[in-house]
């Protein structure tokens, strides 16, 4: 096979257009195109009066390689890549523990997966509920003012992507094609066939949970086992220094679950294990993140922004964003997990703290599109002489936040029109705010550092440049957005593991090494790929 990469076609272009752009793009006849595949779809929307859609295309030809050999300069002309995943081989010696993975996140989900599929049949050890019992608890937030500290957008089988837009796609280098092999055992879990072919594939909530418990049932098929609503609270270890290894794990329910091999997947708002793992000496470092705001406008705004005359347009769909503005404070202002037709979602998971998220669900049919309007964080500038000092940063702004919003779980909200005039909002205006259970009208300055504020209000007439209404009147920002990434990173070796806990493998958005669904998931199988190594 043959794939053809950046092949340009009009928006509304005829259905043998493809074709007849893929005879001339090789030229070969048409008796020697013997079939064609969309591999992959997406569009360039930078000129809004001229939207293309662009495609990458696998061809099966009569003489592929005469037509390589004539195309040999033509680096969007190459053989299809073969994008086979091959299981890690390993057997687990007699007496062995069988191995662990702590979390049930995207990270976790595919590291036993792999595990799984290999024999090695894991155990998965997840603080939180199941993902229908956690939906429950999450819903008792939004609409109750009830949190359940363990189990909630953060917490619970699924991990802080169930609650999201369901984004699969990442800028990770991939030459493995391991993106590719998670959406196609997402795919088999029940995603729609589409997201191995868009562009930026999305699924929702409602079908990321189905998808979980799908995974669940077959990982425990394959002999896995989870052990949900249980803590791992410390180490079992033998040995000094280097030579220092893994045995077992004290759990919250008093065992000593007996453990040589453990992927550490928990996510980025596992604070309590993060003081654990800087109690038993495991190598960590301080990494950036950043807080802010998130934002909503009405999806019509957005759409007539990025398409012009073709918002609305079947083959686009809801418009999405991206924007950056490099400050003058030294700040890098961004725009973070947009989520076009969605909602603005209560994301605590301690109590006394308000958190924002976004989420969407694979409509992406509701009124308002919510994004982050995030600054960075700086551990050499913003908390230098701790390595947990990030969290004690985020609590400081999320406790700040409840307070703002009455100490109830509402959550400080502003109009973009009194935030940029430096005034208290007292209403609100036509932007209906999407927040559950509820926001109050006040100054975000009250519960953010005055570096992110400004910065902020340095961007916003910026994006209004690329994005006409972006910054209009009666946009609506709401507070506070903390939980961007994880504030640390977990040393491991070129082998995976920790240089000072043989034994753990630390992985994911919360050991510092992914961002999003789609990367935490490669990010697991690596880890999986690791452990079958190390035995």
């Amino acid at each position: 096979m043959i794939r053809i990469t950046e092949l340009r076609l009009p928006l509304d272009h005829a259905a043998e257009a493809l074709r007849d752009a893929v005879l001339a793009r090789l030229n070969i006849p048409s008796e020697d195109l013997k079939s064609l595949t969309v591999a992959r779809r997406g569009y360039d929307a930078r000129k809004r009066g001229h939207i293309v859609l662009v495609y990458n295309v696998d061809c099966d030809v009569a003489d592929e390689a005469a037509v390589l050999a004539v195309h040999a300069s033509d680096q969007h002309i190459r053989p299809t890549p073969d994008t086979t995943y091959h299981l890690p081989e390993a057997t687990l010696p007699e007496g062995a523990p069988r191995p662990v993975v702590i979390g049930a996140g995207p990270c976790g989900i595919m590291a036993a997966l792999t595990l799984a599929q290999a024999g090695l049949k894991p155990i998965i050890i997840e603080r939180g509920k199941d993902v229908k019992a956690r939906t429950v608890d999450t819903f008792a937030l939004w609409r109750k003012s009830v949190l359940t500290p363990e189990s909630n957008v953060q917490f619970g089988e699924g991990g802080a992507g169930t609650f999201s837009d369901g984004k699969l796609y990442s800028g990770v280098s991939d030459s493995r094609h391991l993106g590719r092999h998670v959406l196609e055992e997402f795919v088999r879990a029940g995603a729609p066939e589409e997201i191995l072919t868009i562009s930026k594939p999305h699924i929702g909530t409602f079908r990321l949970v189905t998808m979980v418990m799908f995974i669940r049932a077959e990982i425990e098929r394959l002999g896995g086992e989870y052990r949900f609503e249980t803590r791992v609270e410390g180490f079992e270890m033998d040995g000094e220094g280097a030579e220092r290894r893994l045995r077992g794990l004290h759990l919250s329910n008093g065992e000593t679950l007996p453990a040589e091999r453990v992927i550490l997947a928990v996510g980025h708002s596992a604070r309590d294990t993060f003081e654990m793992l800087r109690e038993a000496h495991v190598e960590m470092d301080p990494k950036p993140f950043s807080i802010g705001v998130r934002i909503e406008h009405p999806q019509s705004v957005i759409d007539v922004a990025r398409f012009g005359a073709s918002a609305g347009h079947e083959m686009l769909g809801a418009a999405d964003y991206k924007l950056v503005h490099h400050a003058s404070n030294g700040r890098a202002v961004y725009s973070f997990c947009m989520c076009p037709g969605g909602q603005v979602v209560a994301a605590t998971s301690e109590e006394g703290q308000v958190v924002t998220n976004g989420m969407s669900q694979y409509s992406r049919a509701e009124r308002n599109a919510n994004s982050g309007i995030v600054v960075e964080v700086k551990p050499e500038l913003d908390f230098p002489d701790d390595v947990l000092g990030g969290m004690a940063f985020q609590r400081q702004w999320e406790k700040a936040a409840f307070v703002t919003g009455g100490s109830n779980y509402n959550a400080p909200a502003q109009r973009v029109g009194d935030f940029l005039a430096g005034r208290s909002s007292t209403s609100l205006g036509d932007v209906v705010p999407s927040y559950q259970p509820g926001v109050t009208p006040t100054d975000l300055t009250l519960c953010l550092p005055a570096f992110v504020t400004d910065a902020i209000r340095e961007a916003l007439p910026q994006f209004e440049r690329k994005l006409r209404g972006f910054s209009m009147d009666d946009a609506v920002m709401t507070g506070v957005e903390t939980r961007t990434s994880s504030p640390i990173r977990l040393r491991r070796d070129r082998d995976g593991q920790s240089p000072t806990l043989r034994g753990l493998f630390p992985a994911g958005e919360g050991a510092g090494y992914a961002g999003g669904i789609l990367s935490a998931g490669i990010d697991g199988i690596r880890a999986a790929e690791w452990l079958a190594a190390s035995l």
